[in-house]
């Protein structure tokens, strides 16, 4: 009896991660057709980012330790756009940010805007983890080629989603 629980209970867990997988998958996809960013390079960000973990947070320190700034959820927002977020109405509170969706979407929300105003060069994406200022040319250089190694390792998807329901968008229209 003990075992056949323990068994449900396994099957249970896997169903459930594989779920939230999936319903990751989803958001990427959805927002990358949205903002005419490759789904897969932005689950590259995520994991790169979070490890594709939607609660996790993390503290930006100075110098001396203290705690210049916070970010959150998968794409790890930083608290820097919280004000404009919350003026929009897209977030009411912080806790919002560790909505799989909501996150995925603000944060390429955040990377196109990065690509309107650098290019959409690997410089500037790396703009979204090290910001614009020229002193940090050499960290945004690190944070792109971090990413490009998680996103050259990744397979390629296997079925075109993002591109068909792309497609079905311009036909629409």
């Amino acid at each position: 009896m003990l075992q056949g629980m323990q068994t449900v209970l396994a099957v249970t867990v896997m169903l459930m991660s594989l779920a939230s997988f999936s319903a990751q998958a989803f958001c990427f996809e959805a927002a990358g057709v949205k903002y005419g960013i490759s789904a897969r390079l932005l689950e590259a960000i995520a994991r790169g980012e979070s490890h594709l973990d939607p609660h996790a947070i993390n503290f930006n320190r100075d110098k001396k330790g203290r705690v210049k700034s916070t970010d959150y959820g998968l794409m790890q927002i930083n608290s820097a756009h919280i004000p404009e977020l919350m003026a929009m109405g897209v977030i009411h509170s912080t806790d919002d940010l560790y909505r799989p969706c909501l996150n995925v979407q603000t944060g390429t929300w955040i990377l196109a805007r990065h690509f309107q105003v650098c290019g959409i060069t690997w410089n500037c994406l790396g703009s979204y983890n090290a910001g614009f200022r020229a002193d940090r040319h050499e960290t945004r250089e690190h944070y792109a080629n971090r990413i490009w190694r998680i996103y050259s390792r990744m397979p390629a998807a296997t079925a075109p989603t993002a591109t068909k329901a792309a497609k079905k968008q311009t036909e629409g229209e």
